[in-house]
């Protein structure tokens, strides 16, 4: 990995990818934010990623979305990102967002799960330890834990911010009634939630009914991930199942069977539609997601430093008329 004196760009703010407050909050999220789930592991190109974090810094993307088993092995995604930071970005700490997670499978035992006090606590300090820091912005609840009383998950979590750990909190994934329960429990703790992290692309509307009205009535922020429906809103697939792809592959969350001659139909269908935009499949259905209000950033997982241009690319044209509405709508 290169240790040539990184300087970011001087119109990174300028000519940057823009801002928006998040929920009731004063804190502004950039609309894209860079995801760190892949790409950023030990068995990834390590050069590839440095290249990636600069770029995206360079372009006023100033949050980075991490979790505790990101990256292969689990950690090893949190280890990166802390030594390129300390390598590269140690003067620009306060221009940047950090978040992680936990609450999936970790470490060996019951104690590497879910959502107790003692795994989410533990976790964040080993999280802090990998990325050499003294605190994360935002601090997530991966996932609801039906085992374990959302007033000891939700406590755990308001202690991080009262020891300085977390500057903030939010949960991911959570269902709408478990969500409307954490939000209460933290507002009442004196630490309100900041953030709703969940799946949303055209394929994955559900949250429309529930997750989104629910986060603008209590005032939280809401950011997407998942927005290009793990590469299927994209022209990967628009000619079969390349070799290489992860549908190609018989693990991981995109499987050759959702990839039906249906879905594909509809793929090719709402690539027409992006053509007649300008845009390309996967620069429209991530304008599609900005386009909803109550959508403060899109996390976006790439591959390459082309890959992140051509997202934030996507900026450029976030209007639709009425008709390319209903058309997508149709569509997905």
């Amino acid at each position: 990995m290169s240790k040539n004196i990184y300087e970011p760009a001087a119109d990174r703010y300028i000519n940057s990818v823009g801002y928006k407050y998040c929920g009731k909050s004063g804190l502004q999220l950039p609309r894209i934010s860079l995801g760190l789930w892949h790409n950023f592991g030990d068995v990834d190109d390590a050069n590839e990623a440095l290249k990636m974090i600069q770029f995206a810094f360079d372009h006023g993307i100033t949050h980075f979305d991490l979790a505790n088993n990101y990256g292969t092995p689990y950690g090893s995604a949190e280890k990166n990102f802390g030594k390129i930071l300390k390598d590269h970005f140690s003067s620009y700490r306060d221009e940047m967002l950090i978040s992680t997670k936990a609450g999936h499978d970790m470490w060996p035992g019951p104690y590497g799960d879910w959502g107790s006090r003692k795994y989410l606590i533990a976790s964040l300090n080993q999280s802090l330890h990998r990325m050499k820091l003294d605190y994360v912005d935002i601090f997530y609840s991966h996932r609801f834990d039906p085992n374990t009383p959302l007033e000891e998950t939700m406590g755990a979590l308001s202690d991080m911010v009262r020891q300085g750990k977390a500057l903030y909190v939010g949960i991911s994934k959570y269902p709408e009634d478990k969500a409307r329960e954490a939000y209460r429990i933290l507002r009442e703790n004196g630490t309100p939630c900041l953030i709703n992290q969940d799946r949303y692309n055209i394929f994955t509307r559900e949250i429309e009914q529930s997750v989104l009205p629910l986060a603008e009535e209590n005032g939280v922020g809401f950011t997407a991930f998942s927005p290009l429906a793990q590469g299927m809103l994209s022209d990967k697939y628009l000619n079969g199942i390349p070799e290489n792809s992860r549908a190609a592959h018989s693990y991981g969350f995109l499987q050759k069977s959702q990839l039906t001659p249906q879905v594909i139909d509809k793929i090719s269908k709402l690539n027409d539609v992006a053509e007649k935009r300008g845009q390309t499949l996967a620069q429209m259905a991530l304008a599609w997601c900005l386009h909803k209000p109550q959508v403060n950033s899109v996390i976006v997982g790439t591959s390459s430093v082309k890959q992140l241009q051509d997202n934030i690319d996507a900026l450029k044209n976030v209007h639709f008329t009425d008709d390319e509405l209903w058309r997508i709508g149709e569509l997905g």
